[in-house]
C-alpha cells in the first residue's frame, strides 16, 4: 500500500475534504445525542478534581462521588437560574410602567418615521395591525413550538447530567479504551493528549467563568453608578452572553438597549451602549488575553469561523461548544506529526511552551496508569 506521504497532493486533499464532509454530516445527524455528550465531557472534566477528592480523600464510593459531583453542578446552575429569574420577576412587577414606556417610545418612533420618511401614522398602524393579525393566526402553532422547545431544553439538560455522571463513573475504563485502541508504542502520546486535554479544558472553563463574573460585576457596578434601572439584570445578561465570542456581546447589547428604552427612555441609551462597549473592549484587550488566552491559544479568525460553523451545525449549543472543540482538536493536532500543520493553522503567532506530561500528573487526575510509559 502506498504511504500517505508519497501520495499526490490532490489525493490527500480529496481525502481531507471527504473526511470533513463526513464529520460534519455525522455531527449534524447526531446533534440530539452528540451535543449533550460534548457538554457532559466538559462538565466531567471540570468536576473531575471534585470527584477525585470525594473518592480518594473522603473514601466515598466512586458512584456516590460522581453523583455528588453532578448534584453540585445542578445546584450551581439552579442558583444561577434563580438569580436571573428573580431579576426578571422584578421586571415583571413593573409591567404597567414597562408597557407605558414602550408605548411612549413607539409613539416617538412613529413620529420620527412620519417626519423622516413621510409615512403617515395611520399607515404605520395599518401595517402593524396586519402583521399582528397574521401573528395571531399562527399563535397556536407558535405556542405549541414554544412548549416543545421548553420540553426539549429540559430533556437536553437531563441528558447532560446523566452523561456527566457516567463519564465520571467510567472515566478509568474510557482512558484504558482510548489507550488500547492505538498501538502500544503510541500509548505515551495518548496519555499525553488525555492529560493535556483535561488540564487545558479545565483551565479554559475556569478562566471563562472568572471572566464572566468580572464582566457581569463590572457592568452591574457601572450601570448602577449611572442610575440605570435593572442594572443587575443587564449585568447578568452581559456576563452570561459574553461566553459566546463576538456574537454574545452583540446580543447582550441589543437586549440591554431594549430594556433601557422601555424602562429609562431614549436619553440613557447612549450611556448603556457606551458602558457595555467600553467594558467589552477592556475585556477583549486585557481580561481575555490574561485569563483565557493563556489557556487556549486560538487565533481570532479560526474562532469566528468555529462559532459560525458551530451555530450552523448545532445551533445555539454549537456556539458555546465551538471553542472547546477547537481547543481539543488543536491539542491533538500538535501531538500528531502528520497533523501538526493543522495545529499551526489553529494557533496564534505567540510561542507556546512545550507540554510536560508526567505520569504523576496523570495519576493525580484519577486514572489507572500503573503501566503508563514515561516520555522519552
Amino acid at each position: 500500500m502506498e504511504p500517505v506521504q508519497q501520495r499526490p497532493f490532490y489525493t490527500k486533499l480529496a481525502m481531507v475534504l471527504i473526511s470533513l464532509l463526513a464529520l460534519f454530516y455525522i455531527a449534524a445527524w447526531g446533534k440530539s445525542f452528540l451535543a449533550p455528550l460534548v457538554f457532559a465531557l466538559l462538565f466531567s472534566v471540570l468536576l473531575l478534581p471534585v470527584a477525585n477528592f470525594l473518592e480518594h480523600r473522603l473514601r466515598i464510593p466512586r458512584s456516590l462521588a460522581a453523583l455528588l459531583s453532578v448534584l453540585l453542578l445542578v445546584c450551581s446552575l439552579a442558583a444561577l437560574l434563580y438569580l436571573v429569574g428573580s431579576q426578571i420577576t422584578n421586571l415583571a412587577d413593573d409591567w404597567p410602567q414597562f408597557k407605558q414606556q414602550v408605548l411612549t417610545s413607539v409613539n416617538g418612533l412613529q413620529q420620527w418615521i412620519s417626519t423622516r420618511f413621510h409615512i403617515r401614522i395611520h399607515q404605520q398602524n395599518s401595517y402593524v395591525n396586519t402583521a399582528t393579525s397574521r401573528l395571531l393566526e399562527t399563535g397556536s402553532s407558535v405556542l405549541g413550538d414554544l412548549l416543545v422547545s421548553l420540553s426539549s431544553i429540559l430533556l437536553f439538560l437531563v441528558f447532560i447530567m446523566i452523561d456527566t455522571f457516567f463519564l465520571l463513573y467510567y472515566r478509568r475504563l474510557i482512558v484504558r479504551f482510548l489507550v488500547a485502541v492505538f498501538r502500544e508504542e503510541n500509548s505515551v502520546v495518548v496519555y499525553d493528549i488525555i492529560s493535556q486535554v483535561q488540564t487545558r479544558i479545565r483551565q479554559y472553563i475556569m478562566g471563562l467563568l472568572l471572566e464572566m463574573v468580572i464582566v457581569a460585576a463590572a457592568t452591574c457596578l457601572a450601570l448602577w453608578i449611572l442610575g440605570i434601572k435593572y442594572a443587575i439584570l443587564l449585568g447578568l445578561i452581559t456576563g452570561l452572553f459574553n461566553v459566546v465570542p463576538y456574537i454574545g456581546i452583540f446580543t447582550a447589547l441589543v437586549l440591554s438597549t431594549l430594556v433601557t428604552i422601555a424602562t429609562a427612555g431614549v436619553a440613557k441609551i447612549l450611556l448603556v451602549i457606551g458602558t457595555i462597549v467600553g467594558i467589552h473592549l477592556i475585556d477583549s484587550n486585557v481580561l481575555l488575553p490574561v485569563i483565557v488566552g493563556s489557556k487556549v491559544r486560538i487565533n481570532a479568525f479560526i474562532t469566528v469561523i468555529g462559532v459560525i460553523i458551530g451555530e450552523a451545525v448545532w445551533g445555539i449549543p454549537g456556539t458555546f461548544l465551538a471553542i472547546p472543540i477547537i481547543a481539543i482538536a488543536k491539542i491533538i493536532f500538535d501531538r500528531v506529526d502528520s497533523l501538526k500543520p493543522w495545529g499551526l493553522l489553529f494557533g496564534d503567532e505567540r510561542d507556546e511552551k512545550a507540554p510536560k506530561p508526567l505520569k504523576e500528573e496523570i495519576k493525580e487526575q484519577g486514572h489507572d496508569v500503573e503501566h503508563a510509559p514515561e516520555r522519552k
